[in-house]
This record gives C-alpha cells, structure tokens and sequence, in this order.
C-alpha cells in the first residue's frame, strides 16, 4: 500500500462539517417552538450570515488590514461590517417571513433588534479567530504527516534502491583492475564512477557532509561528463574555503548539472567554465558561469525549482538565489551561512 495515498480529511471538509453541525444545532433548538419550515429557513439565513462574518473576517479583512499594521482602519471596517451584517440580516429575515411565512399584516423588524443583530454578530466575529487558529493546527498537522510519509516513502525506496551494494562495487572493481592494464584513462573513469556511486550511497542521505567530500563528488562528476565532449574545455575553478567546514550535500550539484546541460556545445572548442566556491565572513558562496547554447537557461527549471525550495527548509530567509542570462553567459549564484 501506497503510504502517501492514505484518505485524510481536508480543512474544506472540515469546515463543511462544523457549518452543519452549527446550522443542525440552530434547527434543533427552535423546531420544537416554531415548526419545521420556518425553524429550516430561518437557521439556514443565520448560518449564512454567521459564514459571512466569519469568512470576512478570515479571507478580507483580517489579512488585508490587521496582517498589514493598518489596525486602526482594521478596527473601524470591523464595527462597520458587523453592522451592515446585523441589518442586512435584518431585512433578508424580515423580507422571506413576510413574504413566505406570515399569512397577516407585514411585520417588520425594528431598528433597535437590527442593532442587537449587529451586536451578536461580534461572537460569531470573534469565534472566527478560533476557527483561524484550529484549521492553521490542522493545516501544520497534515503538512507534518504528509513529511513524515514522505520521508517513510523515501526510506524504504533508498532500502530498495541499495539490493546488493557490495555485489556492484566489487564487479566494478574488476572491471577496474582488468581496464588497468590495458586502458588506464578507462580505469581512472570507472574509478571515478565508483567513488560517485558510493557517494550517492553512504553520503548523500547525510543531513551534513564535509566540504571537501562534497567538492571531490562534483569535481569526479565533471570529468565524466567531459568524456561526453570532443573538444576541451576550458574550466577555472576557484575554491577558497575551510577544509572541515559541514555543508549539507548534492546543493551544488544543480549549478554543475544545468552547466552541461545548457551551457556545453560538444562540437565546439570555445567551451568556457568558471565556478568558485570561496567564504566570505560567516558565509559560503557558490558561483558557476558558462556560456549560453540553449534557449533554455534553466533559470525556472525544475533543478532551480527545488534547489530553492530545499534552501527555504534548511535557512529559511537567511540564504540568497539568484540566476541571470545575459546575451551569452549564464550565471547562477547562492550564499548560505556557514553556521
């Protein structure tokens, strides 16, 4: 059974259910009193109004005005909201009795009972930061939930993913070996493609990874890739960094990936790469230009995507992305602390 598919009930749901639950417990206070079709009527207007008060609130007001520091005007659009409810309650109640329910003269509903109406409105308004606070619990507890299944699913796809290890390193190893004689270039690739491969295994589900570990695994992933490429290239890479330092592993991948990607044209002998790596104050730079053969620079790529969505999870605001196209050169950019 799929972890990830297991049936929840949503936050729409559950407020569907609370309005039901309030309008059954309205109904059932007055049906006894006031019959089955005025006691429906009435309670379905009530609850619509009491939604009214509650969703203003929640998705108008309170987000637009309170959320902004404008409390004042906040304050005073409340008093008139609750105010214009009260009354339009008012004249909706009195409208649908006189014209549905009431045999006799028209009654209608004094402006003093519109004011009480306004008034009552003021628990419902204030029963709307209660709902706020409740559906937020429930929002944080499914986003939670659906972390920890995830996390569960990628547990147990890695436990899959690693059926006989040790079976695949040793054969490569051979091979290895074998190459070594006659072909040493195609031994020192199966060597690297090793080492990577490792990586991938016993480093990359780390939370945190040395710096120099980290860097080995992308300079490994670059010489393979330049294997794929007829002519050199040219390629600068500057690194000025402390050797212990911990970074988080596979951040710098995504930079290095979209460079050959996009910014390597196998035929031609004019490829250029720099990439530096230096700390500055407290802070980690990465930085990767390349030249521009695409039209796709990979600046809203997927890649780029989720690098940043990772950044957000593991600093929060205290990193920077950038990514830019110039005519010719693609340029992407990230800081993060060191500590």
């Amino acid at each position: 059974m799929n972890l990830l598919k297991l049936k929840k009930i949503t936050t729409t749901e559950l407020q569907w259910l609370m309005w039901l639950f309030v309008f059954f417990i309205l109904f059932s206070s007055m049906v006894t009193v006031d019959g089955l079709s005025w006691s429906f009527t009435f309670n379905l207007i009530n609850t619509g109004f009491y939604a009214i008060i509650v969703y203003g609130n929640l998705s108008w007001l309170f987000p637009m005005y309170y959320e902004r520091h404008k409390k004042v005007t906040y304050v005073v659009l409340v008093v008139l909201f609750l105010i214009l409810c009260g009354f339009a309650k008012g004249h909706v109640v009195g409208y649908v009795y006189n014209t549905f329910f009431n045999d006799k003269a028209p009654q209608h509903i004094e402006w003093y009972r519109m004011v009480y109406l306004s008034i009552n409105g003021i628990i419902i308004f204030m029963l709307s930061f209660m709902l706020r606070i409740v559906l937020a619990y429930f929002t944080l507890k499914r986003q939670t939930e659906e972390i920890l299944l995830q996390k569960t699913q990628a547990e147990l796809n890695l436990l899959k993913s690693q059926v006989q290890p040790h079976f695949l390193f040793n054969t490569l190893n051979n091979i290895y070996y074998e190459a070594y004689v006659e072909a040493p270039k195609t031994a020192e690739l199966i060597e690297r493609l090793a080492i990577m491969m490792r990586y991938f295994l016993d480093e990359s589900p780390k939370t945190v990874v040395n710096i120099s570990t980290e860097l080995h695994f992308l300079e490994n992933y670059i010489e393979l890739e330049k294997i794929r490429i007829r002519h050199q290239i040219s390629l600068k890479f500057t690194k000025n960094y402390q050797e212990d330092h911990l970074i988080p592993p596979m951040l710098m991948m995504t930079f290095v990936e979209n460079i050959f990607k996009h910014g390597i044209d196998k035929l031609s002998n004019t490829n250029k790469i720099e990439i530096s790596l230096v700390q500055e104050d407290n802070n980690l730079i990465f930085k990767t230009t390349n030249n521009c053969f695409t039209d796709t620079d990979g600046s809203n790529g997927l890649g780029i995507e989720n690098l940043k969505k990772r950044l957000v999870i593991l600093y929060g605001d205290r990193f920077e992305l950038h990514t830019q196209r110039t005519a010719d050169l693609y340029v992407a950019y990230f800081k993060i602390p060191m500590a």
